[in-house]
């Protein structure tokens, strides 16, 4: 075979959401990085919906952002409609999530990796890895050329035997225009890995001058729009409208008289697909009461007439397509641009992983994305920030690994479900997954992960700087506020109701529900020129300070279990009071800490008792 004269410390297979971020975590860390992609000219490809975060997955951007990742950065100077989802509840629920023009979203992503220190990029297909004494040490390219480097991330996305289905018609894809990746998934079985296909699909798209508007119910998005990244001051960018339309009965009967053409319910497709986004005809099977299903007309950008219509995912075949279609409101005459398709695929299970994404049968290899089970593009970017990091201290011979735990972030909670439960299902963020919901909130992300980012290299000097300035900011407030006293004549003055009478704090008084910004404003005259981002950080943590301490302590114990470590080299079989059941659970995962092993599938408090018993002798 050819050699490629230069080793490089980590490459990584795939521009996608994950590639993106794990080449750009790799080369923050100080390794010599090699992006190799099909084409250059699709890295940071929207390949579904034009948007980024909501609920659970804005918070992952905000993580991402943390840890000075790319998406927030890139989202903010390309979106085109930003919202707070939950806005009316509490900080803890509450999303943010954009609109992205594709086009805009693309170019800023490409501008960031070009501008990346350490990073090359190279056009070329992978359809091996290099593997000696089940180490991962570089790629195999389909013209047979080989590229040798310390570690290897996969980011292959849909396209590991990816096959995309409208009705019966199949082709051989991981996206339209684009081919498979057939070659890597033998080397992963033989490297003793469980593999297993999964199922996603995306809707057909519109002719937005074709719409009828005017008949339409409109979506706009926030007046003051919140930036996703913390170094962003503002959003500058013009925002747009979507539209609202509606399925009806006439579009449920056209679809559920044509589900023997479907590819999900034909047999053609094996792969489960997304609970969390399933197609119109999953909808209309899991929800068979429903006689009418909302859809999102979302324009993809500024400069193009082509609309996503959010909820309408499916694989029938183009002409059921076309006619249920044009039975919506404002979508009688519309045309369709490019039809709907469904794409089965290879993917790993994640028992296989570690916490830091590392294949545990195969030192120096990392796997981040859609290939661990997961769907949508902030869960693929978080995972590849965690595996391109951990791949450079691999490379770069650091002896450190980087793993965020569950009491720590969102991207903890996610990789500690995917390693410990594995996936039946592709896997989707919700904050309903998290047991710390009140401290692991989107607008604190920053406080919570860029000292850990800072301390392993990925967080730079100069977003550190800015970071420590903000803290700091936030502490001395906290500390006024905490000292500052209120007497009880200002406080009546300000229409405040207490019970009891005398002194309070200015942070007291902010714990109360009925009292606003603009009442402690009244109340202080130094509080007028705090800037909101300080304000809200102190005034969160005044109003939740009880349900806070209440997290704090059960993250102390969950801490404790956490601290308690496993050998890797325990022989479960010896354990006396294990069943063969649990045996072979534990064996599977190999679960580093007690704590982990306790959240295992099916693992029971017995089990977990008896492992500490042996832990003990």
């Amino acid at each position: 075979m050819i050699q490629d004269k230069d080793i490089y410390d980590v490459i990584v297979v795939g521009g996608g959401h994950a590639g993106c971020e794990a080449c750009a975590a790799a080369a923050r860390t100080g390794a010599k990085t090699l992006l190799v992609t099909h084409k250059i000219s699709t890295i940071g490809e929207m390949s579904c919906n034009p948007a980024i975060g909501g609920l659970g997955k804005g918070h992952l951007v905000r993580e991402i952002d943390a840890l000075d990742g790319l998406m927030a950065r890139v989202i903010d100077k390309a979106g085109i409609q930003f919202r707070m989802l939950n806005l009316s509840k509490g900080p803890a629920v509450r999303g943010p999530r954009a609109q992205a023009d594709r086009t805009l979203y693309k170019m800023y992503m490409s501008e960031e990796l070009k501008n990346t220190k350490n990073l090359e990029i190279k056009e070329a297909s992978v359809e091996g890895l290099i593997v000696k004494n089940h180490t991962v040490c570089g790629v195999v390219l389909s013209d047979g050329k080989t590229i040798q480097s310390n570690a290897v991330v996969l980011t292959t996305g849909t396209f590991l035997n990816g096959i995309m289905f409208t009705g019966h018609q199949t082709s051989i894809g991981g996206r339209v225009g684009d081919v498979s990746c057939v070659g890597i998934t033998p080397f992963l079985k033989d490297l003793g890995l469980n593999l297993g296909r999964l199922k996603t699909g995306t809707p057909a798209r519109l002719n937005g001058d074709s719409i009828n508007w005017n008949i339409l119910d409109r979506q706009s998005g926030d007046i003051n729009p919140k930036a996703f990244s913390f170094l962003t001051e503002k959003i500058t960018n013009r925002q747009i409208d979507c539209g609202i339309t509606n399925t009806n009965e006439k579009t449920h009967k056209i679809i559920r008289d044509n589900f023997s053409k479907c590819a999900l319910f034909s047999g053609l497709i094996t792969g489960v697909g997304p609970r969390y986004c399933p197609s119109i005809e999953d909808k209309l099977v899991r929800f068979a009461d429903r006689t009418s299903h909302q859809i999102f007309l979302e324009p993809e950008g500024y400069e193009t007439n082509v609309v996503y219509p959010n909820g309408i995912s499916t694989s029938l075949p183009a002409d059921i397509q076309d006619e249920f279609i044009h039975t919506m409101k404002g979508l009688e005459n519309v045309e369709i641009l490019r039809y709907a398709y469904a794409i089965e695929y290879d993917y790993v299970n994640p028992q296989e992983l570690n916490h830091c994404l590392g294949v545990k049968k195969a030192q120096g290899l990392y796997l981040a994305g859609q290939i661990n089970g997961t769907t949508g593009y902030e869960e693929a970017g978080a995972q590849g920030l965690v595996a391109g990091v951990n791949a450079a201290l691999f490379a770069l011979k650091t002896g450190k690994e980087f793993y965020i735990d569950r009491s720590q972030g969102y991207i903890g909670v996610m990789i500690d479900d995917l390693i410990t439960k594995g996936v039946d299902e592709p896997y989707r963020m919700f904050t309903s997954r998290s047991e710390y919901r009140l401290v692991l909130r989107a607008d604190n992300a920053d406080a919570r992960l860029t000292d850990l980012g800072y301390e392993i290299g990925c967080v730079s000097d100069e977003r550190y700087s800015v970071f420590k300035q903000k803290m700091s900011k936030i502490q001395e407030y906290n500390t006024y506020c905490s000292s500052k006293i209120v007497s009880y004549p200002e406080i009546e003055n300000a229409g405040i109701s207490v019970k009891h009478t005398g002194k309070k704090t200015l942070k007291d008084l902010m714990s109360y529900p009925d009292v606003s910004r603009e009442t402690i404003n009244r109340l202080d005259e130094k509080s007028k020129n705090v800037d909101e981002v300080t304000f809200e950080q102190v005034e969160i943590e005044a109003k939740y300070s009880g349900y806070l301490k209440r997290e704090y302590e059960d993250i102390a114990v969950f801490k404790r279990d956490e601290n308690l470590k496993i050998r890797e080299d325990i022989d479960y079989s010896k354990i006396g009071g294990l069943s063969t059941e649990m045996v072979q659970r534990f064996t599977k995962v190999k679960p580093k800490t007690i704590g982990e092993a306790s959240r295992i599938i099916g693992v029971t408090p017995a089990a977990v008792t008896a492992i500490l018993g042996h832990l003990k002798k």
